[in-house]
């Protein structure tokens, strides 16, 4: 009673303009990387699931080595590390890139698991009707693979998204970083982790929301 007592509530209204310019970055690296992972995760799941000579091979070594090491790690490599060898990027380009490496290794096993738990004998009647292999990825292995990773890749983006906060170690103004300095500046810390932490939540629920959807509308046959 005396913690809710002595809430500042004033403290929260008075920073939304902040926060909220905080959750827009937050979200605008957290798309941006989850897009483009999706495309990583969905190139390198199918060169993996076909065991594509050499390509797969690299694809392997990526996903081991991005997932067995920290993504603050492989944040303060590009912010700090790639400067050493010549290559200065600005801060919303190692937020992006940092998130779209480190959730591409996540979403290529995603796919990857997707794709090999496609029934053999549906590529098989996909060749048999002359499908090339490509045909087949695309008018078979795809369709019904992606649906079956989908619910685990949105996963993923849900950790993705959760990882931003890391950013503020590089000084990229996102949710974290932006309640952080507020704090700071009031020392009124229980409210503003408090409202950070409403602010994650809901971004969160909208996903599992979106998740419990897309498996109710994509749910494939129980033939499958």
């Amino acid at each position: 009673m005396h913690v809710l007592a002595s809430f500042e509530w004033s403290v929260i209204w008075d920073s939304q303009g902040a926060l909220w310019g905080g959750f827009k970055h937050t979200m605008k690296a957290g798309v941006v990387g989850i897009v483009l992972a999706y495309l990583v995760g969905l190139v390198l799941g199918a060169l993996r699931a076909h065991r594509i000579p050499i390509l797969n091979q690299l694809a392997a070594s990526y996903v081991e080595l991005i997932r067995n090491t920290p993504i603050l790690v492989q944040i303060f490599f590009l912010y700090y590390g790639l400067p050493v060898l010549g290559i200065h990027l600005d801060v919303f380009t190692v937020a992006w890139l940092s998130i779209t490496i480190w959730g591409g290794a996540f979403m290529t096993e995603n796919f990857r698991a997707g794709f090999e738990a496609v029934p053999q004998r549906l590529s098989e009647a996909g060749y048999a009707l002359g499908f090339t292999r490509l045909q087949e990825f695309l008018y078979v292995t795809l369709p019904i693979g992606g649906r079956i990773a989908l619910p685990s890749t949105i996963n993923s983006a849900i950790s993705v998204i959760k990882n931003t906060s890391l950013l503020l170690l590089i000084g990229y103004p996102e949710l974290t970083y932006v309640a952080n300095n507020i704090q700071s500046n009031t020392f009124r810390t229980f409210e503003m982790f408090t409202a950070l932490a409403v602010y994650y939540l809901a971004i969160v629920w909208t996903l599992s929301a979106l998740i419990r959807f897309l498996e109710r509308r994509l749910a494939l046959p129980e033939a499958f």
